[in-house]
């Protein structure tokens, strides 16, 4: 599997972002303007793995992790109103966080791991160990959006860059997250006449396909794309709880 995939890398940073961007606006849409879409969320599903991919990424190739921290936590507090509206917490509430938060989370402990691990891999393993056993509890104790789940697989999506057959850790990771301790929903497939039930929460685990397929490269776009990438998160959620409070509906 591992030559396959190295034969097949073919996708950089910039289409992963762009991809991701795409499936986190169907799913945010269904939430808001195209309720009879359910579709729109099993795509959606893919969006948070891939972006947690990213963010382990930007913190491998950051040269400046202060400034990565301090420009995550800036978006974090810009995106927590236009949250609230979208997810129907109103102005401010205190009970769910925007993802950014769950990221920021995520690198603090990050941050630990990687020092440890520069020490010794067995010192990085236990400092991972106990980092995704805090992270899992902070994420839940904050209210962030995907609570200890999404922390923990950030540090999952960097740990399997470190250690052999990583993409079995995230295969077996992602499954159990999204299987078993997510879970949610069911969808119809309706397969050669026959009717399916499956978990929306499953397709997360398809995110893995355009991840295993990552080259390494950023790709083009430089600044303007990743500054784009930022202010994309709450000027979307901003523009469809507007169109939803004009009784926009698709």
């Amino acid at each position: 599997m591992t030559a396959v995939r190295s034969n097949m890398k073919c996708l950089n940073g910039t289409t992963l972002k762009a991809l991701a961007m795409v499936l986190m606006f169907l799913d945010h849409a269904c939430w808001t303007i195209a309720f009879d879409h359910q579709w729109m969320t099993c795509a959606g599903r893919l969006a948070f793995p891939l972006f947690a991919f990213l963010i382990a990424e930007g913190y491998n190739h950051t040269r400046d992790f202060k400034r990565y921290l301090k420009r995550m936590f800036l978006f974090a507090l810009v995106s927590e109103f236009p949250f609230n509206l979208m997810t129907g917490g109103g102005v401010f509430n205190p009970f769910h966080q925007n993802v950014m938060f769950t990221f920021c989370i995520a690198l603090l402990l990050l941050r630990q791991v990687d020092k440890a691990w520069q020490r010794s891999w067995r010192q990085g393993v236990f400092v991972a160990v106990f980092a995704a056993c805090l992270g899992y509890g902070l994420g839940f104790l904050a209210f962030v959006d995907y609570y200890g789940y999404g922390v923990v697989t950030v540090l999952v999506f960097w740990l399997a860059g470190k250690v052999r057959f990583g993409w079995l850790l995230e295969l077996v990771a992602l499954g159990y997250f999204n299987l078993e301790l997510i879970g949610g929903m069911s969808y119809v497939l309706n397969l050669w006449g026959r009717e399916v039930w499956v978990a929306q929460q499953a397709f997360a685990l398809l995110a893995l396909i355009p991840i295993w397929l990552y080259n390494g490269q950023r790709g083009p776009g430089g600044k303007k794309w990743q500054y784009f990438g930022y202010a994309f998160y709450p000027v979307h959620m901003l523009i469809l709880s507007l169109l939803a409070m004009a009784g926009v509906s698709l």
